[in-house]
């Protein structure tokens, strides 16, 4: 089921407002995407005068930093507002910013237990070979995930979600609380790896036009978001 255009219109305004609130300034679009059981909000050009400074001396941290700490206290609010608006029970939440492009992205997803029968339609041009790759490329960052699904959400966003991808290591820098630290090094590998990866491209015909990774580590999972320019 997706979404009346009035509905993901309401979605967009309430979280512009509510990031403008937090941050002293909101996106200057947001899209919404709705296929249940999932959400995705494409934010494009945001950025404060103040992280465009803190941009130009490097301090990329810093933002990210700050920006989690607003997100932590944000999370509920816009899970309440789904459920409310669209009666979306939101159970996993996953976020990523593109900072030197001036986008983000926010991805819910609801209670499921089986994505591939939740979305009727599943397959899209050049799935196999999409999936090959980010296997390959999960692989050499840290292992192959025990599972993998990917969906085209509409024709400029595909989504793929990645259970069981956490090594002993990781596991254990969870445990002692430098969740933080291996979020912030996972993100600048793997968004390096898939940046510079040419054969996504190829293989949905459409330009990558943005990338986005999150993980929730006590689950093991992982979302990679594609805004794409179809051909």
């Amino acid at each position: 089921m997706i979404l009346d255009k009035q509905a993901q219109t309401e979605i967009a305004s309430y979280v512009g407002r509510l990031l403008r609130e937090s941050f002293g300034k909101g996106p200057q679009s947001i899209y919404v995407s709705i296929n249940r059981p999932f959400v995705v909000l494409y934010l494009r050009n945001f950025l404060s005068p103040t992280e465009k400074i803190l941009l130009e001396q490097d301090q990329v941290h810093s933002i990210q930093s700050t920006r989690d700490l607003l997100m932590k206290s944000l999370i509920p609010e816009i899970k309440a507002y789904l459920l409310l608006l669209a009666g979306m029970d939101i159970r996993e939440f996953y976020y990523d910013w593109g900072l030197h492009n001036q986008s983000g992205v926010m991805v819910g997803i609801e209670a499921c237990e089986d994505w591939e029968q939740a979305l009727p339609v599943a397959s899209y041009r050049g799935k196999e070979e999409l999936q090959r790759e980010i296997n390959t490329i999960s692989q050499q960052v840290q292992k192959r995930p025990d599972e993998l699904y990917s969906f085209l959400i509409n024709d400029r966003t595909l989504l793929v979600i990645r259970v069981g991808i956490l090594i002993s290591i990781e596991k254990e820098l969870i445990r002692i609380g430098h969740e933080e630290s291996l979020r912030l090094a996972k993100r600048n590998l793997e968004k390096s790896h898939l940046h510079n990866n040419g054969h996504f491209q190829e293989f949905l015909n459409a330009k990558v036009k943005d990338l986005f990774v999150d993980w929730d580590f006590h689950l093991d999972k992982s979302v990679i978001v594609f805004i794409l320019n179809p051909d």
